[in-house]
Formats: structure tokens, C-alpha cells, sequence
């Protein structure tokens, strides 16, 4: 609800903007012409989303989330204690985080709404606890060692190496990622004082 107030807000200062300085004409060419753009780069990176979700359904079905799971209890389990006795919360955590590390934001989504769902529903009040501000912290700036998504969109522009950035996509992630992750642990430790 905030964001469409946010959105709308937005869009109203465009438009006032451009009348008051003369450039209605502009924006008005503007406006179909980013329509176009939008939905030209959503059907060239639909076939890299679609491969990538259907690599993630794969892996479920063949196992391999599971051993996944097992192979990531370790730093699951100092980041979501829960994890260590709600096995579906494991497997969603695990589901997200790599998804998150093959760089497709879209296809971890729904398994981060699911784990968040699953911590919210262990606190009696109606705070979000450490845990799911740490999931969102990680959700939010992801450790990708593959930015799929990244690379499909650099393809469709006519980018010929779109995976080049591999090594400032990595060096990014893991800072933000680990930044986020210690100022979460930080402020949770403060806020309880």
C-alpha cells in the first residue's frame, strides 16, 4: 500500500515537473516509448527465467535442495537457530539462499516469502524477530556467484561477454551480504538492551 502511494507520488512530480517546465510533449513520447522498452526487456529475459526456475524445480525434485540443506546446516543453523528444528524452514532457507546464489532473484522470492512466513508464525506478537530481519538483510543483498538474471539482461542489450562482471559481482555481494548480515546482529543485540 505505502510503495503505491510512493509510485503515485512519484509519478505526479514527473508530470507537474514537466508542464511547469514546458517539456509536456517530451514526457508524453517518453511514456509509450518506456512502455515498450519495459515489455521488449521482459519477453528477452523471460527464456533466462524460465530455464533458471525450471534448473531450481529439477533440483528439488532430484534431491538435491536436501543435500543442499545439509551441505548449508551449518551456517543455516548460526543465522536461523529455527532451522535447526523445523526442518520445512531448512529447506526453504536453503531453496532461498540458492537461488540467490545462482542470481535469480525471482525464483527465490516465493521460498523467501515461504521461510518468512514460517519464522513469523513462531513469534506470539506481531514484531519481526532477528531471524526474519536476517532473512530479509540476506534476501535483500544476496551473495550471487552467478547473476543470471544480470547476465540475461546484458545478453538482450548485445553485450558479447554478459558474464564479465563476475568478479565485481562477487566481491559486491559478499560485502554487502556480510555487512548486512553483522549490522542485523549489531542492531538486535542493541535493540534488546
Amino acid at each position: 500500500m505505502v510503495m503505491s502511494w510512493i509510485w503515485t507520488g512519484l509519478l505526479a512530480v514527473s508530470v507537474i515537473s514537466a508542464i511547469i517546465l514546458g517539456r509536456g510533449n517530451e514526457l508524453a513520447a517518453a511514456i509509450p516509448q518506456g512502455a515498450q522498452t519495459g515489455i521488449t526487456l521482459a519477453i528477452s529475459i523471460a527464456g533466462s527465467v524460465c530455464l533458471w526456475t525450471g534448473v531450481g524445480k529439477l533440483m528439488e525434485h532430484a534431491g538435491i535442495t536436501r543435500w543442499l540443506s545439509r551441505l548449508l546446516s551449518p551456517i543455516l543453523g548460526k543465522l536461523f537457530p529455527s532451522s535447526r528444528t523445523d526442518d520445512a524452514l531448512a529447506g526453504t532457507l536453503s531453496a532461498n539462499v540458492c537461488a540467490n546464489i545462482l542470481g535469480l532473484g525471482n525464483a527465490a522470492t516465493p521460498m523467501g516469502i515461504q521461510a518468512a512466513q514460517r519464522l513469523a508464525s513462531r513469534r506470539t506478537d506481531s514484531s519481526a524477530g532477528d531471524e526474519l530481519c536476517r532473512l530479509i538483510v540476506l534476501n535483500t543483498a544476496s551473495i550471487q556467484l552467478i547473476p543470471a538474471n544480470v547476465a540475461a539482461v546484458r545478453s538482450s542489450l548485445g553485450c558479447a561477454t554478459p558474464f564479465d562482471i563476475l568478479p565485481a559481482v562477487w566481491v559486491t555481494s559478499l560485502c554487502s551480504a556480510g555487512m548486512g548480515v553483522i549490522a542485523a546482529w549489531l542492531l538486535g543485540r542493541l535493540w534488546k538492551k
